[in-house]
């Protein structure tokens, strides 16, 4: 079985979390990404959360993690992102300048519960990074007319 257990409990609560961080910059994917992953990493260990899979894509946060029956999941999301945040700014010191008032991530975030559907929803966070990717080469404008070599729009 797939089952947790504490003292007197058994339990399966699984949770696909997405955040982001504050005016949706795209900070997370350049320097601080690596930071960010062993951050989240450490602090889920304390409380005794387990990251079943996640991924920092350049403006958002996929997560899927099991969260003990103990704790709710906004107690958890507000322990992640206010922690995280004062640990950012800690180790990154020139970000305070462009983050006022030590606020890294936004107000909110999205949380949906998995079920069944779990290794559907893993799959997909382990896939975000690379169908964000695949969707910015998408939209890149074209300046060559790949089938002539011709510049395109110019007269």
């Amino acid at each position: 079985m797939d089952n947790s257990s504490l003292a007197h409990t058994m339990w399966t609560c699984k949770y696909h979390i997405v955040f982001a961080p504050k005016y949706r910059r795209k900070i997370i994917y350049k320097k601080i990404r690596e930071d960010i992953i062993h951050i989240f990493k450490e602090l889920c260990k304390r409380k005794g959360v387990e990251i079943i899979a996640g991924e920092c894509c350049p403006d958002d946060v996929h997560m899927l993690i099991s969260i003990p029956p103990k704790y709710s999941v906004s107690e958890v999301m507000g322990y992640l992102k206010g922690k995280s945040s004062l640990m950012v700014f800690e180790r990154h010191a020139n970000l305070k300048y462009k983050y006022g008032n030590r606020h890294f991530w936004c107000r909110g975030y999205y949380v949906d519960t998995v079920g069944k559907n779990a290794k559907k929803i893993e799959e997909y966070v382990r896939n975000q990074l690379k169908e964000d990717l695949e969707y910015d080469q998408m939209s890149l404008k074209e300046y060559i007319d790949p089938f002539t070599g011709e510049p395109v729009g110019k007269a």
